[in-house]
């Protein structure tokens, strides 16, 4: 397999696992979200990249020790914003809905995710690439709005039928929902541009005598460490207001414990597989591979999503979802072109 194919595999894979890993916060009953979610965190943000660092990235900590302050603040302070825009995802659900949510935060972090450290390549418009680059970036977040647009003619579908559909409110609660969703949008394309910053990290990890595939987990590292910091308090704060500490020895729920691991380790495999494509596709990786796999990955949640039936009873809104998907698809074969190009 030559070096252009590689790293577009990994980024496919990468896509799976990052569509695939919140299927199991649905059986996450008995514990209360606040509870599960501590666990998955822990899991995905700090054991697993540690643990597979440690491995393939000698003298993990001296590495990371050498980077300059600056380095390391910003890759975690990114990491950390990022773990804000994630609670107020949650909190815009709940007023605007899942699917127009979703649609304007995927959107947006892969648009937002990609421009900024686009912006900070040196000389980016004198390389040949650049109009295709340009081209899948736009085309990426327009596909994102069309699956959106599609998930919420879905719902109204299955409202008249009288299935329960929870958000979109009325009025302000509905204007303040769409003011979180798109600072969450923002917000979560961050952790992507912690990455690109944390690149110092990486090339620091190959003069160690890391692969340059391996290279992007000490990056990670240290940009997760702030996410996994913004996760634990948020996930303390609701576990003493709700006074349920005591929760994670509730019965029954050895299952939740076990899709809160499996869980973790898809969603940190999806950045980890992703960072390896990434780092081989050089300095425009993170701007290349990021649109390519929150984009696939959203291809893969939608298809795993209609195997399962939801969207049963939904023959137009199926067709414009089919459509958006196959836009991003066209965007994800311009971006790998012009990876080939670059």
């Amino acid at each position: 397999m030559n070096d252009f194919l590689i790293p577009i595999v990994l980024v496919l894979i990468a896509s799976v696992f990052q569509g695939t890993f919140a299927f199991g916060m649905k059986y996450s009953k008995p514990l209360p979200w606040e509870a599960w979610w501590l666990v998955h965190a822990t899991v995905a943000m700090f054991l697993m990249p540690v643990l597979w660092a440690v491995i393939v990235v000698p003298d993990l900590f001296g590495t990371i020790g050498s980077a300059s302050l600056q380095t390391l603040f910003l890759s975690m302070l990114f990491g950390f914003l990022w773990g804000i825009g994630g609670i107020m995802f949650g909190v815009s659900v709940r007023d605007v809905g899942v699917s127009l949510t979703d649609g304007i935060v995927m959107g947006l972090a892969a648009l937002m995710g990609a421009l900024i450290p686009l912006l900070r390549v040196p000389n980016v418009t004198d390389n040949p690439s650049f109009p295709l680059v340009l081209l899948g970036l736009l085309t990426t977040p327009v596909g994102v709005a069309i699956v959106a647009y599609a998930g919420i003619r879905r719902d109204r579908v299955h409202a008249a039928v009288g299935q329960a559909i929870s958000g979109m409110q009325q009025g302000k609660a509905f204007r303040a929902g769409l003011v979180l969703a798109i600072t969450s949008g923002f917000l979560s394309s961050l952790i992507n541009v912690g990455f690109a910053n944390a690149q110092p990290i990486a090339e620091l990890a190959k003069e160690s005598g890391a692969l340059t595939r391996n290279s992007s987990l000490a990056a990670w590292v240290v940009v997760l460490a702030g996410a996994y910091l913004m996760n634990l308090l948020y996930c303390a704060y609701l576990l003493t207001s709700k006074k349920s500490w005591g929760s994670f020895a509730t019965a029954g729920s050895r299952s939740a414990y076990k899709w809160a691991i499996i869980s973790g380790l898809l969603w940190f495999g999806a950045l980890g597989v992703y960072g390896q494509g990434s780092a081989l596709m050089g300095s425009l990786g993170p701007v290349i591979g990021w649109p390519m796999l929150l984009g696939l990955s959203l291809v893969v949640s939608n298809f795993i999503a209609v195997r399962v039936g939801e969207w049963n009873e939904a023959t137009k809104p199926l067709k414009i979802l089919v459509g958006g998907l196959a836009m991003i698809i066209v965007a994800s074969c311009i971006l790998g072109y012009a990876n080939s190009m670059a």
